[in-house]
């Protein structure tokens, strides 16, 4: 193994043990941006969008520029391995595989120290805020990045259960549109032996779970795939004189197309306001964590699969994208973007797993996937 690598991998281990939130990642990003230092970019700025870094190689004026990013934060999962370099927060850790993806953008910077194009621009950003959808949008809507010309955008996610090194290139989009909601319902409590005297919103609620699972349209294929999935329902409490008068529901939504989501969001909509309205109970509709479809650029897709012939790397062409919400959508709303899977293994533990454990053989693949694109452009 070589020296470099040998780094990363500590590097690696290092973010795995210390992770941090969504929006808490201070500490991660202080430390990533003394490291690069080492590997002397032309420019370093913090404090973008939260604790956003870009980190610039400047080549020479003209020729392409091109921006990779990464992901910061960590989830609220109890680690269950049992590692020399094992979670040190408690409910906190890296099962996503973003204490990776760091990493293979620290091995870029790394292999961009040793470069001499004669032109071009390549920015590295390392991005807070994923997982929850406000992190690239907030980048952003910086002046430093919200007004930088850049020619082609390029991120990649570890994807468990496929085979390890694999490049799995998405036709379209890497990823769907998704969104959150909740509805907050306001009635009346009374006396659990006159609930006639309260407005119990807990047959409202069952109507409601009723009528938005009709809306559900599961299968991949279908161009209409809209999949709603209730994630959280309170009502009342465990006192047994008490009718409760306020309830509570949360789902997460996601389509193929940002068409199919404003859609589905009306019809969300309307059904609340048939069903509530109806027995005059007061109620609240919110909408948040939105991840707009990650869109795949055609251009970017051949760049990406061109690196990969080079690399040595398996190839998959998948018609369908992933299920999971990623918030990259956002700069290919911004850029001309892709954003490809590198597989992490037929036997590794799915992603947010509490047994997830980034695989560092991937670290040397990654860099050399994003290299030979730079290579490609700046060479």
């Amino acid at each position: 193994m070589s020296e470099p690598t040998t780094k990363l991998i500590t590097l690696r281990h290092h973010l795995h043990q210390h992770p941090e939130l969504s929006g808490a990642e201070e500490q991660t990003a202080n430390y990533i941006a003394s490291y690069l230092r080492a590997y002397d970019p032309t420019d370093i700025q913090t404090a973008i969008g939260g604790s956003g870094i870009m980190v610039t190689y400047d080549f020479g004026v003209g020729g392409s520029t091109l921006l990779f990013r990464c992901e910061l934060d960590a989830l609220p999962i109890q680690e269950a391995l049992d590692i020399p370099y094992k979670s040190i927060h408690k409910n906190i850790s890296h099962k996503c595989g973003h204490d990776g993806h760091m990493t293979i953008i620290v091995g870029l910077a790394q292999w961009l120290n040793n470069q001499t194009f004669d032109m071009g621009r390549v920015i590295l950003i390392f991005q807070p805020a994923e997982e929850n959808g406000q992190g690239a949008k907030m980048m952003l809507e910086d002046p430093r990045i919200k007004n930088l010309k850049v020619d082609a955008a390029f991120a990649l996610h570890n994807i468990p259960g496929s085979p390890m090194h694999e490049v799995i290139i998405l036709k379209d989009s890497f990823s769907p549109s998704v969104t959150s909601f909740s509805i907050k319902l306001i009635g009346k409590e009374s006396h659990a032996s006159e609930p006639e005297k309260g407005n119990n919103p807990a047959v409202t609620i069952a109507q409601l779970i009723d009528a938005l699972e009709t809306l559900n349209r599961p299968l991949e294929e279908d161009p209409q795939f809209s999949l709603l999935t209730p994630v959280y329902i309170n009502l009342g409490q465990k006192a047994y004189g008490i009718s409760p008068g306020h309830g509570e529901l949360h789902y997460t939504i996601r389509t193929w197309s940002e068409e199919n989501m404003t859609r589905l969001k009306e019809q969300i909509t309307s059904i609340a306001h048939d069903i509530i309205t109806k027995v005059e109970l007061e109620y609240r509709l919110n909408w948040f964590e939105y991840f707009p479809a990650a869109q795949n650029h055609k251009a970017c897709n051949e760049q990406i699969e061109n690196a990969a012939l080079k690399a040595g790397c398996p190839i998959k062409k998948q018609k369908l994208p992933f299920r999971f919400g990623e918030d990259f959508g956002w700069f290919s709303q911004h850029f001309n973007a892709a954003m490809f899977g590198l597989g992490a293994g037929v036997d590794t533990p799915p992603l947010h797993d509490d047994r997830y454990d980034f695989p560092d053989e991937l670290i040397e693949s990654g860099v050399r996937l994003f290299s030979g694109i730079v290579l490609a452009h700046l060479k």
